[in-house]
C-alpha cells in the first residue's frame, strides 16, 4: 500500500471498485457480510411518524440477487474462466437451478476472486453468513482460496431467546468463516475475562498476598529425572514427569511462585491477576447483538455489534494494517477500524449507506481529522445530471446526505413537494421543542409553481425552512417567488433571520454552499438521524496480565 494511502469510501458495485480501484496483494483484512435470504424484508433507517416504513428505503436493502441477465453474465464469466472455481459453480448450477440462490452465488463468485487477488499472502478473510447460503459459500471459498487454508467456522449466538418451532430448533447463530491466504497470517491470540463461576470454583485469597490464586499442579504423563525444590530432591510419580527443567523450577522457587500441598506435592502458584482469561475459541456466545436500546444502534439492516468487529480487527491485523468491507452497509466495520488506528475502505452499493457511513464518521470522531475520501458520487455537474436520469432515488440520497436529512416517501394522493426533512432542536439545552427544514429536490425542469407548493407545505407542516434543490438554474419568477415568503428567526439559536424558503442548485452545493439556518441546526441540533456514539480513545490496563514465562 502507497505511502499517501488514503481512507477511502466507494459508491458502486464492489465487482467494479474491486476490479479498477484495489490493487493486487493491498488489503490485510476482509471482512463482509453479503446479504441473502429470499423472504428478507429488512427495517429501514427511519419511519414516519404514523410507524410506516418508506418503501423507498426498503428498496434500496431488498436482496438484489434474481436470476437475470446479469446473474447468467456472472456465471458464464465464471465457466469462461475454468479452474476450480468454475467446477464448483457448476456443480451447484445442476444441484440448484435457476434461482435467487443461485444467482447470488453466481454474482458472489467473482467478487469473492476479486478479494483472494487483493488480500495479502499475510492477509485474512473473514465472510459473515447465515445457514441459508453459508454451505454453499464454503464450496466456493474452498474452491478459490483453497481447503487447506480453511481457518475457523466461527459460530456467533445473534439472538439470545427463541420462540418454540413447529419443526426443528430455533436459529439463533450466525457462521462466520475465516480463511487465510499463506500459512504465515498475522493472528493476535485472543483471551476473554473467566466468568465469576469459574473464578469461584478454582481460585481463592491468599492470605499472604491479598490476591486471588489458584495452585496448579507440575506434573504431565511421560517418566521423567528428579528435580530440587528447595532442599528437597523429589522423583515425580512413575509415568509422570514435572513440566519445568531445574532452571526455570529454581526461579519460580526464589520468587515464591511454587508452594507444597498438605499431601507434600509441589505446585505452581497461579495469580488470578497475571491471567489474560479463556483463549477465545470458535464458539461465541459472550458477544450481544443489538437490541432495540443499544446506544449503537443505528437501524441500519444487518447491522454487527461493534464489539464483533473488533474482536475480529484485533486478531487478524495490526495498527497500521488495511481493513476492507465491500459491503459495509453503515459502517460498523469501518469504524471499528478507524477507533483501532486501521488504514480502511468501504464499499457499498447504495448512496444511502454511503451518506449514512459519511455522517456516523464525522460524529463518531469529531475531534479527529479523519482525512478521508469519498470516490464514486457526483462530483460535477455532469455526474449528478447522469445520476439524476439513471437512479432518481439514489440522486436525492446523495441530495440529502449533503445535508444529513431524510428521504421522504410519498404517500399516494397527498400533496407533492416534500422529498426529505430535517429535525432539529430549538434551542442549545435540548429541552425544547423540533423544528423542520423541508426539501424539495428536482432533477429536471422547474417551474414556478413548484417554489409555490414548497410554501404551501412549509406553511401546512408549520416547518422553519424550506430547500427548494435543483439541478436546473431558477428562473428569476422562482427567486421573486421564493422571496415573498418572508424569513425565520429563532429567538432561542439567535437573532438573526433566515429566509423561510431558499434556493440552491446543485452546481452551487457542489461548490459548498450550504441552506442559511443557524449552524446549530445542521450541526450539534440535527436530530434527523441517530448519531453513533463519539468514539474517546481511553488507554486501560488489562484487567488480568499475563507472565508468559510461568
Amino acid at each position: 500500500m502507497p505511502d499517501d494511502f488514503q481512507n477511502t469510501l466507494y459508491y458502486g458495485d464492489n465487482l467494479h471498485i474491486l476490479k479498477e480501484y484495489i490493487e493486487d496483494e493491498s488489503i490485510d483484512l476482509i471482512y463482509l457480510d453479503p446479504p441473502f435470504n429470499s423472504n428478507q424484508t429488512y427495517n429501514v433507517l427511519f419511519k414516519e411518524t404514523n410507524g410506516t416504513n418508506a418503501a423507498s428505503q426498503i428498496r434500496a436493502f431488498e436482496d438484489t440477487w434474481h436470476w437475470d441477465m446479469a446473474a447468467a453474465s456472472s456465471f458464464h464469466s465464471i465457466m469462461g474462466s475454468g479452474g476450480k472455481t468454475a467446477d464448483a459453480l457448476l456443480s451447484l448450477e445442476r444441484l440448484l437451478g435457476h434461482n435467487d440462490l443461485m444467482a447470488y452465488l453466481a454474482m458472489m463468485a467473482p467478487r469473492l476472486k476479486e478479494l483472494y487477488r487483493v488480500l495479502k499472502s499475510t492477509g485474512t478473510i473473514y465472510l459473515h453468513c447465515d445457514n441459508t447460503a453459508g454451505h454453499y459459500l464454503k464450496i466456493l471459498l474452498d474452491s478459490i482460496f483453497g481447503p487447506e487454508n480453511f481457518v475457523n467456522e466461527i459460530i456467533w449466538q445473534k439472538i439470545r431467546t427463541t420462540k418454540a418451532q413447529t419443526i426443528g430448533f430455533g436459529k439463533v447463530h450466525d457462521s462466520i468463516f475465516v480463511y487465510k491466504k499463506s500459512d504465515n497470517p498475522t493472528f493476535n491470540q485472543k483471551f476473554r475475562q473467566f466468568d465469576e463461576g469459574y473464578i469461584n470454583s478454582h481460585y481463592t485469597l491468599d492470605p499472604e498476598t491479598g490476591r486471588m490464586i489458584q495452585l496448579v499442579s507440575l506434573l504431565q504423563g511421560g517418566q521423567g529425572p528428579a528435580r530440587k525444590f528447595g532442599d528437597l530432591l523429589l522423583e515425580p510419580p512413575t509415568g509422570m514427569h514435572w513440566i519445568w527443567g531445574q532452571q526455570r523450577i529454581d526461579k519460580a522457587w526464589a520468587e515464591g511462585r511454587i508452594r507444597f500441598t498438605s499431601g507434600g506435592r509441589p505446585r505452581k502458584v497461579q495469580f488470578l491477576d497475571e491471567m489474560r482469561g479463556d483463549i477465545i475459541d470458535d464458539i461465541w456466545t459472550d458477544i450481544y447483538p443489538i437490541n432495540s436500546q443499544a446506544r449503537e444502534r443505528l437501524g441500519y439492516p444487518t447491522q454487527k455489534p461493534e464489539a464483533l468487529l473488533e474482536r475480529i480487527i484485533l486478531a487478524s491485523s495490526n495498527e497500521g494494517d488495511v481493513v476492507l468491507d465491500p459491503f459495509c452497509g453503515c459502517g460498523t466495520t469501518i469504524s471499528i477500524a478507524q477507533r483501532l488506528d486501521r488504514k480502511w475502505i468501504g464499499i457499498d452499493i447504495t448512496h444511502l449507506a454511503i451518506a449514512l457511513m459519511n455522517y456516523r464518521l464525522k460524529n463518531s470522531f469529531p475531534e479527529k481529522d479523519l482525512n478521508y475520501r469519498i470516490i464514486g458520487q457526483p462530483e460535477s455537474l455532469a455526474d449528478a445530471k447522469i445520476l439524476a436520469a439513471e437512479d432518481p432515488y439514489g440522486f436525492q440520497w446523495w441530495v440529502l446526505g449533503k445535508f444529513d436529512a431524510k428521504l421522504i416517501e410519498q404517500k399516494k394522493g397527498a400533496d407533492k413537494g416534500i422529498d426529505g426533512k430535517l429535525y432539529f432542536r430549538s434551542d442549545k439545552d435540548q429541552a425544547g421543542g423540533y423544528e423542520q427544514i423541508i426539501f424539495s429536490v428536482k432533477g429536471g425542469h422547474v417551474t414556478v409553481s413548484q417554489v409555490r407548493d414548497l410554501i404551501g407545505v412549509i406553511q401546512r407542516e408549520k416547518a422553519s425552512i424550506g430547500a427548494f434543490i435543483t439541478l436546473d438554474s431558477p428562473t428569476r419568477p422562482m427567486r421573486e417567488e421564493a422571496a415573498s415568503a418572508g424569513f425565520y428567526q429563532s429567538k432561542e439559536l439567535g437573532a438573526k433571520r433566515y429566509p423561510r424558503i431558499q434556493i440552491l442548485t446543485i452546481e452551487e452545493i457542489l461548490s459548498g454552499k450550504k441552506i442559511d439556518c443557524p449552524p446549530y441546526a445542521l450541526n450539534e441540533g440535527n436530530v434527523t438521524i441517530k448519531r453513533a456514539p463519539k468514539v474517546i480513545k481511553v488507554k486501560q490496563k488489562a484487567k488480568h496480565a499475563n507472565l508468559d514465562q510461568f
